[in-house]
């Protein structure tokens, strides 16, 4: 799995570039601020950010690789990350998203469902959300 936009557990001072985990945010009151007094800000890609070029061509690699795909919880309306599915060539797409987005046609497996409860329900071992 690759973190296309990032991740919040991780985060970093903006002004001298330390690294700070979830757990030393949590802690932190109001603006989250380094010794050195810069805004820490999250390792995620915000509005008009550019992707990370090194993550976009894995990705672009693992989806030529892969057998299967999950698309979850997405419209695939945003660029550049929906055009990422042009790439897979494997047999098996499966889509788990509450609405209707460009791949449900061509998916082996349509749930319709939020993803956080399907992941939650594959965990605990439970039926998965009906089958859209």
């Amino acid at each position: 799995m690759l973190e296309l936009h990032g991740s919040a557990y991780s985060n970093h001072c903006m002004k001298c570039g330390r690294v700070f985990t979830m757990a030393d945010i949590i802690r932190k009151v109001g603006v989250p601020t380094c010794g050195c007094g810069g805004v820490i800000k999250p390792d995620v890609v915000l509005y008009e950010e550019p992707l990370n070029e090194k993550v976009l061509q894995t990705s672009v690699s693992m989806m030529g690789e892969a057998d299967t795909l999950i698309i979850g919880g997405t419209s695939l309306a945003v660029y550049p990350a929906a055009g990422l599915v042009d790439y897979f060539r494997g047999r098996n797409l499966v889509v788990i998203n509450l609405g209707k987005n460009s791949r449900n046609g061509s998916a082996t497996l349509n749930i319709s469902a939020p993803i956080g409860e399907v992941m939650r329900r594959a965990v605990l071992d439970r039926p998965l959300a009906k089958e859209a």
